[in-house]
């Protein structure tokens, strides 16, 4: 059952690790009442580099403190909320819980492992406001994929729009979520990961340009794929394999290209993107008549015309139906931060494949509000 209506925060950090997105929700953790205002803040260039070089090193990843660099991560998720407070004219006092997700820096869910960045209690200290982080580690533990984690909240936004429907995150990693067709299974959900959306792109770019990403995808549109590459990419058994399943941000090596000029490379890596989402219908129950995209990777032309020659349906970037692309990640932390409070299911079986709907979360309380 639902709880009280709450304002909560949420902020996130995805694969893409280009910094920390913050959004305003006023939910009961099923109802979506109210989407408030919503930023990023970036990391600087120091903070970036020094969180690739480690998801980059497994073995630091998992077994160093990283003490120095969880502050770092920490503290600009601090600086993110209160310049969101600043910009919505919010007092602290009136946001009832913070949900942190943190910087995913290795997800290993078939060792039952993963790690992110950011220290709970050092945010709700410095906010004065009850913070919720650590989502993932419970259903890992039990024996999920733990992740993706925001099809609960793209159901909920989704609950009045047609089914089957698709929400496609095309953030580091590319996630879909289908909603399935009232008819058959009411509101069954079904999510997993697709394979690389953004990240391999944003990598091979930077370390040809300097640059963070394709611009608009103009690299790749300028490039030839190269098939031979394309296929021996797509033989990964991961695309065979049925869900739930999810992947790491390094799991494909960008070695896959290496020897191509620029733009070539861009333009193979962008076709496996597509051809990624497009090889993940085959684990579909219905086929979607619509998907809706979200992530950054929506801005990128090259990616969105692919898909929509890929899927041969309407293809659309989420803000057709009056969501905020930029926003929804953050808003599903929030989200999700209201549910933990309330004991509520964050994941399904559907959905990560944990063996029964489970919570998670853990909550920190700053010593300057009352419990």
């Amino acid at each position: 059952m639902p709880g009280a209506r709450r304002t909560a925060i949420g902020l996130m950090s995805g694969t893409s690790m280009d910094g920390v997105d913050v959004a305003v929700i006023e939910t009961d953790g099923e109802t979506v009442f109210a989407r408030g205002g919503a930023s990023t803040t970036p990391y600087t260039d120091a903070v970036r580099n020094a969180l690739l070089a480690v998801a980059r090193d497994p073995a630091r990843a998992e077994h160093e403190a990283l003490d120095e660099l969880s502050t770092a991560v920490t503290d600009l998720n601090a600086a993110a909320v209160r310049r969101l407070l600043d910009e919505a004219g919010l007092a602290p006092q009136a946001v009832d819980v913070v949900g942190m997700h943190g910087q995913t820096i290795l997800h290993r869910p078939e060792r039952r492992f993963t790690r992110q960045l950011g220290d709970g209690a050092r945010l709700a200290a410095a906010l004065g406001i009850p913070c919720v982080n650590d989502f993932r580690s419970a259903d890992v533990a039990a024996g999920g994929q733990g992740a993706p984690f925001a099809p609960l909240y793209h159901a909920a936004l989704a609950k009045d729009l047609p089914r089957p429907l698709a929400v496609l995150n095309l953030g580091g990693v590319g996630n879909v979520t289908v909603i399935e067709a009232n008819g058959t299974k009411d509101g069954a959900i079904t999510a997993f990961d697709t394979g690389p959306a953004s990240a391999m792109i944003d990598d091979w770019v930077q370390r040809h340009t300097g640059a963070r990403y394709d611009e608009d995808g103009r690299i790749a549109a300028s490039g030839t794929v190269a098939q031979d590459r394309l296929a021996a990419l797509l033989a990964n058994p991961y695309f065979d394999a049925p869900p739930p399943k999810s992947l790491d941000r390094n799991d494909f090596p960008l070695a896959a290209v290496d020897g191509l000029k620029l733009a070539d490379g861009a333009a193979t890596l962008a076709a496996f993107t597509v051809a990624s989402v497009a090889a993940s219908r085959r684990h579909f129950a219905a086929a979607p008549g619509r998907w809706l995209v979200t992530g950054g990777g929506r801005h990128n032309g090259t990616l969105m015309d692919g898909l929509r020659r890929a899927l041969g349906v309407p293809v659309d970037p989420v803000e057709a139906v009056g969501w905020d692309g930029d926003a929804l990640e953050a808003q599903a932390f929030g989200f999700l931060a209201v549910r933990s409070l309330d004991g509520l299911p964050l994941s399904l079986p559907t959905t990560t494949g944990v063996p029964r709907p489970m919570t998670g979360g853990v909550l920190h309380r700053p010593l300057s509000r009352a419990a």
